[in-house]
């Protein structure tokens, strides 16, 4: 059972490959989707809501792209799935059954899971993410270099 929506999932892989590779210049979107074997229009409204929530800078001009809005050790997988999930639209999902066996017992007890999960999230950052990825050379050898700028 999958507990990440693909929305969730696509924005910690977008944030975790800007981490990696936008140094020494942004991550264009193009790019960043075809890595991901992505529309680049698909990627696009994560990655702009990324940047509403603080957690990637949009960077305009020919080389122009994305990058990281503040270190990676400071932003959370959590926090990148909660940003995702504040525009996601369920418009074509069923509506919520209203019942007090909905409202007393299965609400609570899905809610309870769903803040449990997030906290587990809250405890992984982009720079774990990042070391994860580097050791296991998802991208292959990546030259490292400054993760965040003043």
């Amino acid at each position: 059972m999958i507990l990440l929506s693909r929305r969730s999932l696509l924005a910690i892989a977008a944030v975790v490959d800007v981490a990696i590779h936008a140094r020494p210049s942004p991550v264009a979107a193009k790019l960043l989707a075809a890595r991901h074997n992505l529309p680049p229009r698909h990627l696009e409204t994560v990655l702009q809501q990324l940047v509403r929530a603080g957690i990637l800078k949009g960077v305009r001009g020919p080389r122009g792209g994305y990058e990281l809005a503040r270190e990676r050790r400071r932003i959370t997988a959590g926090e990148i799935v909660r940003a995702a999930m504040a525009t996601s639209t369920e418009e074509s999902l069923p509506p919520v059954p209203e019942s007090a066996l909905v409202d007393l017992v299965v609400g609570p007890v899905v809610r309870d899971a769903g803040e449990a999960f997030l906290r587990i999230l809250d405890e992984s950052t982009v720079e774990d993410l990042c070391r994860r990825a580097e050791e296991a050379a998802v991208f292959g050898l990546v030259p490292s270099s400054v993760n965040f700028t003043i």
